[in-house]
């Protein structure tokens, strides 16, 4: 193999010599040569054992910067701060006692942490036994490794995933980490160009993918000799939606049964517009298999409106149980405040599991990090729907934000408007829901400050995006909040629920008393109105704590949560 891929490396550089590459400029022809012999000559030295390839790792980084350096001189590639010196030194710090990668004599990376994170203390209990812990509950045997797998390569998704193996990936006796995206998603030279732009700016990054002899390709890709697919590039830590992020390489999976078929703990990182069609999939390869359920772990922030046989809203965790028949029990949320980003960079964070206490308890210990709050709590129904209401009401607050210059007595008057609107809907949708206080008031900041949602507003607010071109954007995945306004309206506005209004005492829809809710359903699904309408619902004289006495008078069934023992009541 090592003559063979020699041979083949000689051929390229002939060729480029020949016929300048093809049409490759001498910067770029520069920067494939000087590739081609930094792996080459790490190839050649992993045979002779540990301390040669380490040698040669470091020859190999010195050669592969003065490439990059040189090569893509011509056409902004350069590496920021990287020089073949920096490279070279800190490589020969490198582990020559590291398990070697497969089918290589090259040492293989520790779990990848980030030089640019935070030094924070390590935890007070051991990562092996908390491990130890979780194991024994799942009734795990020696040799037998808990089995988790996330489905979803999004940015959270990924993240989350990430963080499990940058904790528990050295313990691979105990525990198997992987995670499931759909296959053949091609990358077009644009994106590829941008990567290896930052993947030249990270030395550290530079430097594990020379390791993992995995460089070569995205030199081709950024010459446009080679087409890189999204589930080719997680496996080297680089998510599609988080380019900017890189993570630890991911073990990576693109056939759905064997992802799912003997997990232990399955984490759904999908969007929720797409969490029944998955997991109706994963549920017809569950009922096939002999093993206990499996605990599911749902990320998804959303919702469905269920209009018949009466209305009700459908949380990820519902969508779960109804496609999989897996109990609620087994079935928990993890809800933020998170941005993937910056809690993959070490910035201090926190967040809630919710569900039974069963397993909430010791999964929440199980996923601590040491910048990584995760508390418990039993109101599953609150949090989910705060988790689908606030990506709504995300949207609105990046279209203020926009339209107001970040003006901040603009965006606090819409952010008292829209928490009382939430608190309202919440109301009515469970009959004891936890205030919005502590984290969950929070993870509605964070995301009216921050986000996917809030930055889809900007961009419809400055004209970049329209309503019309959808709610999948390049680069950014899935825009949640967009479906969660038609779930939210479709459900408020049904005929069959009434409530009093406050100045008439007429009997009305709920929506007539969300107007912030109902705006952005105008400007995003019925078109009627554009983005400036949004500033009028500023306006509301009404207090906002009225809307919130209102819900508690208003005499709806708390049965729109649409749980199967209350829909057994219904008359």
């Amino acid at each position: 193999m090592e003559a063979i891929s020699e041979a083949a490396m000689s051929s390229d550089r002939s060729s480029s010599r020949r016929g300048g590459g093809g049409g490759l400029s001498n910067s770029e022809a520069g920067l494939r040569e000087g590739a081609y012999s930094a792996i080459g000559a790490q190839m050649q030295m992993s045979s002779r054992g540990p301390a040669a390839a380490t040698a040669a790792a470091a020859a190999a980084a010195a050669a592969a910067a003065a490439a990059v350096s040189a090569g893509g001189a011509g056409r902004g590639g350069s590496v920021v701060g990287v020089s073949g010196e920096d490279l070279a030194s800190t490589t020969n710090g490198a582990s020559s006692s590291s398990a070697d990668l497969p089918g290589s004599a090259v040492p293989k990376l520790v779990p990848y942490l980030s030089r640019s994170r935070r030094h924070l203390p390590a935890s007070s209990e051991s990562p092996e036994l908390r491990l130890d812990e979780l194991r024994a509950l799942f009734n795990k045997a020696n040799g037998d490794p808990l089995r988790i797998r996330g489905i979803g390569a999004g940015a959270w998704g990924s993240v989350f995933i990430a963080l499990l193996v940058d904790m528990y990936g050295h313990l691979q006796d105990k525990i198997d980490i992987r995670i499931w995206r759909r296959p053949g998603r091609a990358l077009d030279k644009e994106f590829s160009e941008r990567l290896f732009s930052i993947i030249n700016s990270r030395e550290d990054v530079l430097r594990r993918l020379l390791r993992r002899c995995a460089y070569l390709k995205y030199v081709e890709a950024r010459l446009g000799d080679r087409v890189l697919y999204a589930e080719e590039i997680l496996r080297d830590g680089f998510c599609v939606n988080m380019v900017d992020t890189p993570l630890c390489p991911l073990r990576v999976v693109t056939n759905l049964q064997e992802a799912v078929w003997d997990a232990d703990i399955v984490v759904n990182g999908v969007p929720s517009t797409e969490t029944r069609a998955v997991f109706k999939d994963i549920g017809s390869i569950w009922r096939e298999r002999s093993l206990p359920p499996a605990v599911i772990i749902s990320l998804a922030k959303g919702v469905e409106a269920a209009l018949e046989p009466f209305p009700h809203i459908l949380t990820p965790t519902l969508i779960i149980h109804q496609a999989t028949g897996v109990p609620m029990e087994n079935l928990l949320y993890l809800g933020g405040p998170n941005i993937a980003a910056e809690i993959y960079s070490r910035e201090y964070a926190n967040a809630r599991l919710c569900g039974s206490e069963k397993w909430r308890k010791p999964l929440s210990r199980f996923i601590r990090q040491p910048h990584f709050a995760v508390w418990d709590n039993s109101d599953l129904v609150t949090h989910e729907v705060m988790g689908g209401l606030k990506n709504v009401y995300a949207i609105g607050a990046g279209i203020v934000a926009e339209l107001t210059r970040e003006s901040a007595t603009c965006k606090s008057v819409y952010f008292a408007h829209s928490t009382s609107e939430m608190i309202y809907i919440t109301q009515l949708l469970t009959e004891e829901p936890e205030s919005l206080t502590g984290p969950l008031l929070a993870d509605t900041y964070v995301t009216l400050l921050k986000g996917r949602n809030a930055w889809y507003g900007q961009q419809l607010a400055s004209g970049v995006l329209t309503p019309s071109m959808g709610d999948s954007v390049k680069g950014k995945g899935m825009i949640q909040g967009v479906s969660a306004v038609a779930a939210f309206h479709d459900l408020l506005s049904h005929e069959s629920l009434r409530v009093p209004h406050p100045e008439t005492d007429q009997k009305v829809p709920p929506i007539e008393l969300c107007p912030i809710l109902k705006t952005l359903y105008m400007i995003l699904h019925s078109r009627e109105v554009g983005v400036e309408e949004i500033l009028d619902v500023l306006r509301d004289k009404h207090d906002p704590r009225d809307r919130i006495a209102l819900a508690h008078t208003c005499g709806i069934p708390r049965i729109l949560m649409g749980f199967p023992e209350l829909l057994q009541n219904v008359q």
